[in-house]
């Protein structure tokens, strides 16, 4: 199974002709890429998109971003929010607690909220229902907060319910709330260092048209203008000058340490020049226009970021409670409160937490999230349940724990692992040589006119000019903005960076190795044959949407969602009743396992056969184009799959790959340790499932589609979506943009650099003149940024 061969960085693929790439298509409900001819990207969004336009809610597309995540909540089966029922109770008795008929109050997490039209489509849907008061939604946060009259009828469980319909999902709030965004914090900063700058300029203008130093209130001006660097220095500035010392002490050359030198350097010099009344050397409007600048830089580099991580969907694959018996009762608990010996029973749907034994007669378990092997099995009263198991059936499970959660392979691969940020080897080189040049400059300059003049104010107006002018603009402002905007592009693209180190960690990639099922493949089997659903009749269609409309197995929601993209939501009445190893039954209707072996699935009615459907593990449909594309890079491909050997092999053949680059069979520590053998420190692991944890904790990168699920979506660097793998072109094309921009930004930084520090080393330096320049060279810098990105969305 396993090769010890050293490997080689890159490996030879086949290059088919691919036409030029166009703009892709976007799903008509989220905007991620979908292919030619299709208007949805899964099922969820067309049923959601049909469902807000049926109650006359299409204003919500007027105010959407571009792009969201998809709606696949949607799909799920619907949920049990008894808690939801009696979190409302408890909050209406809290209301009522002292004889009065106060207003109750609950607030919510909920996942799936991303953006302006979320938080409107939200409101709408709470106001409209009987009983309800206000209405408090943060897209930010990801919280909500309800108040509605104790005792008026509000039914908080099917307003739960009901957003669900539209794929958002209500949970508990955390009791601790998160700590404020750090993009908040340096807006506020950016803000009131802009007001700062405004003052201080105000107050430096009379100075610029001529008035003297000898002027009635020239003294005062001056004063007023150092007040306000010193406010900004104080109140805003200290946010570089704290993490430059912080970069100090750790020996780390920071990006923060030039924009420090800058800050202290002209307040230091024009405070001099305030204190001998040296107009020529007081720069107190430059002080606090480049605190402002350097500030809007950063906010707009960390904001990019947060509202990527904003997106993800919050909730955690192990977010449901289990039911526990204890004390003579059942009783929901957290998973991780499991000890060895006890019995639990887990819904419909749900994931087993830790290894266990079945008490059930039999049940029916999806092994994909935990192995990746794509079908389902049957296993029996006694058998062992592998801890990450999730059950394929409806009907609710009851098993023995043999183990505690301290102790389960869930345990493991859901534990956070911290890792270094990625050093900018290029910005450090860059800042070092920066600040040597810089400082040279001004020291040789300063020897220069004191040893020529022997003018002690004119040699200090200077050396500070030289401190003033050679601002790191580029460095400060421009950079970041690169990041951010590329970073802007990516989003259009369906891609979102959420670790702020990702663009370093890019430069090193030499190996990406691809996760099979749900990755390289879809997460569900592809109905082979869907002529079989158009055939039915509408009675059939009505029988076979209540069959699958709450089933949890692959099969089921496969069906459903090739049902939804139909527009077929009219289900027939009666109650599903699920026979565990053969399918479901409603009344005469049973959809189940073909007796015959003919397909993999078969409707009948009374026994007579009316449909039979067929499914294969088949892939991505770009996932030949993008492989080829990313092997013409240079880059290696691997497949490491816990699916069977022969299944991987198979698609590696389809797909174009070396089959020694092809691994299945692998658990999760295997695929972490393939990466330690072939080169993890250079590698982008791209999966879906808790089987590939261990191998994101071991790679250089690590991106995944499934925003959905919550563990690796948490770990990512990026994620990406729509029902291809274009987003990791996406995103090495837009680096390449994005690194061509950098380097076009350092080159005029020299050239500026060299500029405006000869002018200032030879005299020809004055206030007015470095405050003219100041704006120009931040304009060049904004003008390279755009023509640099400008094509890369």
């Amino acid at each position: 199974m396993r090769e010890n061969d050293a490997m080689s960085t890159t490996v030879e693929l086949p290059k088919p002709s691919v036409p030029k790439r166009r703009a892709a298509p976007g799903c008509a409900h989220c905007g991620a890429p979908v292919a030619a001819g299709e208007a949805y990207c899964c099922g969820g969004c067309a049923f959601v998109s049909r469902l807000i336009r049926d109650e006359g809610l299409a204003a919500y597309y007027d105010l959407k971003d571009p792009v969201t995540p998809p709606a696949d909540g949607a799909l799920r089966p619907a949920g049990d929010f008894t808690w939801l029922a009696d979190a409302a109770r408890a909050a209406e008795a809290a209301a009522t607690a002292n004889g009065g008929a106060g207003a109750a109050e609950l607030e919510l997490a909920v996942q799936g909220l991303s953006c302006a039209a979320c938080v409107w489509l939200i409101e709408r849907l709470y106001r409209r229902r009987a009983g309800a008061g206000a209405i408090e939604v943060s897209a930010e946060t990801g919280r909500i907060r309800l108040r509605w009259p104790a005792g008026g009828g509000f039914d908080a469980a099917e307003f739960g319910r009901e957003i669900q319909r539209f794929g958002y999902t209500a949970g508990p709030a955390d009791e601790v709330r998160a700590a404020e965004p750090e993009s908040r914090a340096l807006a506020r900063k950016a803000g009131l260092a802009a007001a700062f700058a405004m003052n201080a300029m105000m107050f430096a203008l009379p100075a610029y048209f001529g008035m003297t130093a000898e002027a009635d209130h020239a003294r005062l001006f001056e004063t007023l203008a150092l007040a306000f660097a010193t406010l900004s220095l104080l109140g805003c500035g200290g946010y570089f000058l704290t993490r430059a010392a912080h970069a100090m002490r750790a020996r780390i050359v920071h990006l923060d340490l030039p924009i420090a030198l800058g800050i202290v350097g002209a307040y230091a010099g024009s405070l001099y020049g305030w204190l001998v009344r040296d107009p020529e050397c007081q720069y107190f409007d430059f002080v606090t226009a480049f605190i402002a600048l350097m500030l809007v830089g950063r906010w707009a580099q960390v904001a990019a970021v947060e509202r990527n991580q904003r997106r993800l969907l919050r909730e955690q694959p192990l977010a449901a409670r289990v039911r526990v018996w204890r004390a003579d009762d059942w009783a929901e608990a957290a998973p991780e409160s499991l000890v060895a010996g006890e019995r639990f029973r887990v819904a419909g749907g749900g994931l087993v937490p830790v290894e266990a034994r079945l008490e059930s007669d039999a049940a029916e378990f999806s092994l994909a999230w935990i192995t990746g092997e794509a079908d389902p099995r049957v296993l029996r009263a006694g058998q062992r349940v592998p801890a990450g198991a999730s059950v394929a059936g409806g009907a609710e499970v009851e098993c023995t724990s043999t183990q505690g959660w301290a102790n389960s392979l869930l345990a493991r691969l859901l534990a956070p692992v911290e890792r270094a940020p990625e050093r900018s080897r290029l910005i450090e080189r860059v800042v070092r040589w920066y600040l040597v040049g810089i400082l040279g400059a001004a020291f040789g300059a300063g020897l220069a006119w004191g040893l020529i003049t022997r003018d002690v104010a004119r040699t200090g107006a200077v050396v500070i000019s030289i401190l003033v002018v050679s601002c790191p603009c580029a460095l400060g402002l421009a950079f970041p903005l690169v990041e951010e905007i590329a970073t802007v592009r990516l989003r259009r693209r369906g891609v979102f960076v959420r670790a702020g180190d990702l663009w370093q960690r890019l430069s090193r990639v030499r190996l990406v190795a691809f996760d099979k099922t749900g990755t390289l493949t879809g997460d569900l089997p592809a109905l082979r044959n869907p002529d079989a659903l158009d055939g039915l009749a509408d009675e059939a269609r009505a029988a076979l949407f209540a069959l699958v409309r709450d089933n949890p197995h692959p099969v089921g929601r496969a069906l459903h969602e090739a049902l939804l993209l139909r527009d077929w939501r009219e289900a027939a009445p009666g109650e599903v009743v699920e026979e565990i190893g053969r399918g479901v039954r409603l009344g005469a209707w049973t959809l189940g396992r073909p007796e015959d072996g003919g397909g993999d699935a078969v409707l009948a009615r009374g026994g007579t056969t009316l449909a039979r459907f067929g499914f294969a593990d088949a892939a991505r449909a770009d996932a030949r184009v993008e492989l080829a594309a990313l092997g013409r890079r240079g880059l290696g491909l691997a497949v490491l799959s816990g699916d069977r050997c022969e299944k991987v092999a198979a698609l590696a053949a389809e797909l174009g790959l070396e089959a020694r680059w092809a691994r299945g069979g692998l658990a999760p520590a295997e695929k972490a340790a393939w990466l330690n053998e072939n080169d993890g420190d250079a590698a982008l692991m791209l999966g879906d499932g808790a089987n590939d944890s261990l191998a994101f904790d071991r790679a250089l990168c690590r991106g995944t589609p499934a925003v959905h699920r919550g563990v690796l979506a948490a770990k990512a660097d990026f994620y990406y979506l729509g029902r291809g793998i274009g987003g990791v072109r996406a995103l090495m094309e837009v680096n390449d943009a994005r690194r061509r921009t950098q380097a076009a930004l350092l080159v005029f930084m020299i050239l500026y650099n060299l500029t405006a520090v000869g002018l200032a080393a030879s005299g020809h330096m004055n206030p007015l003149f470095a405050a003219v320049l100041m704006p120009l060279s931040s304009l060049a810098t904004l003008v390279i940024v755009w023509m640099g990105l400008r094509r890369a969305g």
